[in-house]
């Protein structure tokens, strides 16, 4: 189980195809299983903005949504133990932030 993160200048054309490329700035996926497992292990709160990824399935944030979810980086990071977990949470902090600095781009959390 892992989940690709991907960075794209707008929205992707389709979810449910693999994307063209043409929008792609940056991608994560060298975390392998950390975040999903960072994510599966996240406290049973409706509220999160995270709830939203499915490690199984796709997900797409604008950047309303990642700067939500950066609000719960820090909740995350305070739980984390495992180095390749909190490697994983550092560097979904730095995507997320990419997607709020970058207007009109998109975060595709791409789930197996």
């Amino acid at each position: 189980m892992g989940i690709e993160i991907e960075l794209h200048s707008a929205r992707p054309k389709r979810l449910d195809q693999e994307p063209t490329g043409a929008s792609l700035l940056h991608d994560s996926c060298r975390h392998g299983n950390g975040p999903a497992r960072v994510l599966d292990e996240l406290p049973i709160k409706r509220s999160w903005q995270l709830w939203q990824i499915d490690p199984y399935g796709d997900a797409l944030f604008d950047g309303r949504d990642a700067a939500a979810a950066l609000r719960e980086i820090d909740e995350l990071l305070r739980h984390r133990t495992d180095e390749e977990q909190r490697d994983a949470v550092v560097d979904l902090e730095r995507m997320l932030g990419a997607c709020v600095a970058t207007p009109g781009s998109r975060l595709w959390f791409i789930g197996d």
